[in-house]
């Protein structure tokens, strides 16, 4: 009898490893395409449909570090110093502003639309995604070539590990400008960077006490800019070095230590799993789930590559009730058009006022939250800018058969 039960378990064993090594149709890699990606164009469709669930997650999952970063264009590179943007006048500080921000706005568009694998429209999605998670701001940073290269610093850690990534959003010039980490000093500490790492960059509401964001202030205090050049500088007669005390634990710390302290909390891996969760899968996550990924996270090293493949190896990836369960993002809906489509791109520049207008204005998120996503993208008067816009794409195209596919409610999903 035992022998039985033996050769009906290997007979299962072997019926389910055939069938997840079956290829998943183009239904499962339309699914997969749109989610990790920017829509499904026809050549990646017909690819990823003849490979496994398993093949293809791998596949997305490729090591892409080395792989150059888009070059910054030659008006990005210039880093414009505060005592240079004095020496302006009025009239020229608002044009160098405005350009260099049409220029930042429009390579991002184009680097976006130059991924051109399934692989590196991942790395985007998951740049899009640290920038939403690490938020600054140009209207505040007033910097385009501080911006620039904290972008090129999310793209780089993308989907490598979140521990360094956290480091050296940490010391990020544009980070330091934008959470006034540059007038954090020895006797008169500036709360705002350690209270948005705790609250937004690692553990969540409700899981650190405000004397917790006083002793972590003053832990990172030293850390600033050079004006004139817009490099990182640490400045140890600014720093405290006195005795802290933070979640508990204490001693000496300088703000390495205390960002150490916050990743070993398992709170920091599920507010992660969390968003990835509301990014990949739903909006509302599995806790039971969340905790099992948030340990294998915690126990790779904080590898964002353990964690991707566990989200989209999981059932409620797959699931039918979990496919057109998360609206559209304006860079989603209008890139994955494109790309979907196979539709010439309009002029970057252009296409990056377009997505201002139909709610997601790249380099400036609303506040120090990020977009709220979800239903928060849908309105009145961004269902309206949708519909002009997918109208002008269109037209362009020459395919206004298409209009009313793309307005129809459920193409807002995906």
């Amino acid at each position: 009898m035992h022998g039985v039960l033996r050769i009906l378990a290997s007979m299962c064993a072997a019926c389910a490893l055939s069938a997840s090594a079956a290829p998943m149709g183009s239904d499962d890699a339309r699914h997969l395409l749109n989610r990790a990606g920017f829509g499904a164009r026809p050549g990646d469709l017909a690819g990823f449909a003849q490979l496994s669930r398993e093949a293809a997650v791998e596949q997305l999952l490729v090591d892409t570090s080395g792989v150059a970063l888009p070059a910054v264009p030659a008006e990005l590179a210039d880093y414009m110093s505060p005592s240079r943007l004095r020496a302006l006048s009025d009239e020229e500080r608002k044009e160098h502003q405005k350009s260099s921000a049409i220029a930042l706005r429009a390579w991002w568009v184009g680097t976006l639309l130059g991924a051109s694998t399934p692989a590196a429209q991942l790395r985007e999605r998951m740049t899009l995604f640290w920038h939403n998670h690490f938020v600054s701001s140009l209207q505040k940073v007033k910097s385009a070539k501080l911006m620039a290269d904290q972008n090129r610093l999310l793209r780089r850690h993308a989907l490598g590990r979140f521990d360094e990534l956290l480091h050296a959003v940490g010391k990020d010039p544009a980070m330091v400008v934008y959470l006034d980490s540059a007038t954090n000093r020895r006797g008169s500490p500036n709360e705002n960077f350690a209270r948005e790492v705790m609250e937004l960059f690692t553990l969540g509401e409700g899981n650190f006490s405000e004397q917790d964001v006083k002793e972590a202030a003053r832990a990172f205090t030293g850390w600033s800019i050079e004006p004139a050049t817009g490099e990182f500088r640490w400045r140890p007669f600014a720093h405290d070095g006195e005795r802290k005390t933070v979640l508990g634990v204490s001693g000496s710390f300088d703000g390495d230590a205390v960002l150490d302290i916050l990743l070993a909390q398992p709170q920091t891996a599920e507010l992660l799993v969390r968003k990835l969760w509301r990014e990949f899968i739903s909006w509302t996550p599995d806790e039971r789930e969340v905790r099992r990924i948030a340990v294998r996270l915690r126990g790779s090293g904080y590898d964002m590559r353990v964690a991707l493949r566990e989200v989209f190896g999981s059932r409620a990836f797959w699931a039918a009730e979990n496919r057109l369960a998360l609206i559209k993002s304006p860079v989603d809906w209008v890139i994955g058009t494109l790309n979907t489509l196979d539709i010439e791109a309009p002029d970057a520049a252009a296409l990056a006022f377009a997505l201002r207008q139909i709610g997601q204005d790249l380099f400036a998120p609303p506040n120090v939250k990020g977009w709220p996503g979800g239903e928060a993208w849908i309105n009145s008067s961004t269902l309206l800018a949708r519909k002009q816009m997918a109208e002008r794409l269109l037209r362009r195209d020459g395919r206004m058969g298409m209009r009313e596919a793309l307005l129809d409610p459920a193409y807002q999903l995906k």
